[in-house]
């Protein structure tokens, strides 16, 4: 497939892009093609109009030439010393920019879905039986994690070249040393479930883990897909007063929707919390990185050991027990597709956060005023039936993704018709976060969905604009959107 998207030509040697297309699993390759990966995008400043931080950005060109000045420095192949420093000064600057203390660790991951692997490391050796864990709606988080957080490979290779087959069991993680139970978000009419019914699930799945004498990670959700967060923090409370040291928590906040207050509640209860560069934080696919409180780093065993086919040495702190087994050479990509991320979120928290909140609520703003009000097209509501107000405390960063019900817009307009609308707009010059199954037609299908999200260098780029010309550059470019869903449905 061609596809016409306007490229801007930044002539740097060695090549960025280049580089950041590696080193990672069989997702991360570009189309010789078009340049692009499978999302269409790619690590180079695009001129497509692109909303699409739910599922992969193109990189801003302040942080296309970040990663020039950092290649330059280090070179596009630093010694593992060099490799181990630089991901070392990440960990700083991480924490620094989330107000972190230096005992949270912060473990390095090739993808969102490697993470998973983290925390099972993290809990393994904790109980003889074993570990239980209970994944929270599966396919608001990833399709991958269904696999990873089972403890089994989830693509045809790894970001070390190590060829796998997807579901095939990691050494160290099989032979029934995890299970899994994925607990869902939504029920069979795609509506959100309270978050009490998610916590009692929950529960009860704890108890028979216990009885099993297995350790449970308990996954919560902030910012799904949809943008949920669930269950409560006061549901997560219950949970750990009930059952102490039984449980460990599991944040995936993959999509970078997090607050530092937020970030620094969650670890306050001893949970590891998972944040991806490449969705809200705007950096190229793929990146992640795991924060892990002093005490569940203290407590965990020696690494399993298969996860040497997925990690290097470096990308976890020094000391932890049995990285010595991890190779010790160096992932260039990741590198720099971090340092992309960072050099984002740095950007971002320097930010007055009344400049945040106003550049947020006028791209709220544009969405109903240019979409929702003039097509068919409905918002899916990030909340439960009937939870609007506990929804409106949720913090502002929330709000920066919008999930758009178009099932309207062609008379019962079916999920694999919106797959092909996501395809079809980059021929309009568009580009959104891809469907989601979240809305249940009549006649039993998912329903056509598409999501329309910011990033963090978005924000930062329109933070200086006054309102009258903030409202007009959302207007203009979400006007630009309706049109080309308009002409992609008809």
């Amino acid at each position: 497939m061609t596809v016409p998207v306007e490229k801007i030509e930044l002539p740097v040697s060695p090549d960025p892009t280049e580089i950041m297309a590696t080193g990672g699993d069989d997702r991360i390759g570009l189309d010789p093609a078009t340049g692009l990966n499978r999302y269409y995008s790619a690590a180079i400043p695009s001129g497509i109009l692109a909303y699409a931080s739910s599922t992969a950005n193109d990189i801003s060109a302040q942080a296309y030439a970040h990663v020039s000045d950092r290649l330059a420095e280090i070179g596009p192949e630093p010694s593992p010393q060099d490799y181990g420093g630089a991901l070392e000064a990440l960990r700083a600057r991480i924490r620094l920019a989330y107000g972190l203390s230096g005992e949270v660790a912060v473990v390095f991951a090739p993808s969102g879905t490697d993470l998973e692997y983290v925390a099972l490391a993290c809990a393994s050796g904790r109980a003889p039986g074993g570990t239980h864990n209970i994944l929270l709606g599966a396919d608001e988080v990833g399709s991958g994690c269904i696999h990873s957080a089972h403890g089994r490979y989830f693509g045809e290779t790894t970001a070390l070249g190590v060829p796998t087959r997807a579901g095939g069991p990691v050494a160290g993680l099989d032979g029934g040393f995890v299970d899994l139970v994925d607990v869902p978000v939504r029920d069979a009419q795609g509506r959100v479930r309270p978050s009490g019914d998610i916590a009692a699930r929950m529960a009860q799945s704890i108890v028979a883990a216990e009885a099993a004498r297995r350790h449970t990670l308990v996954h919560a959700v902030h910012g799904s897909k949809t943008g949920l967060i669930l269950p409560s923090l006061a549901d997560l409370d219950r949970l750990q007063a009930r059952h102490g040291d039984g449980i460990t928590i599991v944040v995936d906040a993959c999509q970078g929707r997090i607050t530092s207050s937020a970030v620094q509640d969650y670890l306050a209860r001893g949970a590891i919390v998972f944040v991806t560069g490449s969705k809200f934080m705007g950096g190229p696919p793929f990146s992640g990185f795991a924060l892990v409180p002093s005490g569940a780093a203290q407590a965990a065993a020696a690494l399993p050991s298969g996860l040497s086919t997925l990690f290097r040495r470096a990308e976890w702190p020094r000391g932890w027990p049995g990285s010595e087994s991890l190779s010790d050479t160096v992932n260039p990509g990741l590198l720099m597709r971090l340092e992309a991320s960072i050099f984002e979120l740095e950007r971002f928290v320097r930010l007055d956060p009344d400049h945040v909140t106003r550049v947020i609520l006028a791209f709220h703003a544009a969405v109903r005023s240019e979409i929702i009000d003039r097509t068919p097209a409905r918002r899916v509501a990030p909340y439960p039936p009937g939870e609007r107000e506990e929804a409106d405390t949720h913090p502002i960063e929330m709000r920066t993704l919008s999930t758009l019900d178009l099932s309207a817009f062609a008379d019962g307009a079916a999920f694999e018709e919106a797959q092909a609308w996501h395809r079809a707009l980059i021929a309009h010059g568009v580009r959104l976060g891809q469907p989601v199954k979240c809305v249940r037609l009549f006649d039993g299908r998912w329903g056509a969905t598409l999501r329309i999200g910011l990033t963090m260098w978005q924000v930062a780029d329109r933070a200086g604009l006054g309102d009258e010309a903030l409202a007009r550059t959302f207007a203009d470019d979400m006007a630009r959107v309706r049109e080309a869903l308009l002409a992609v449905a008809r």
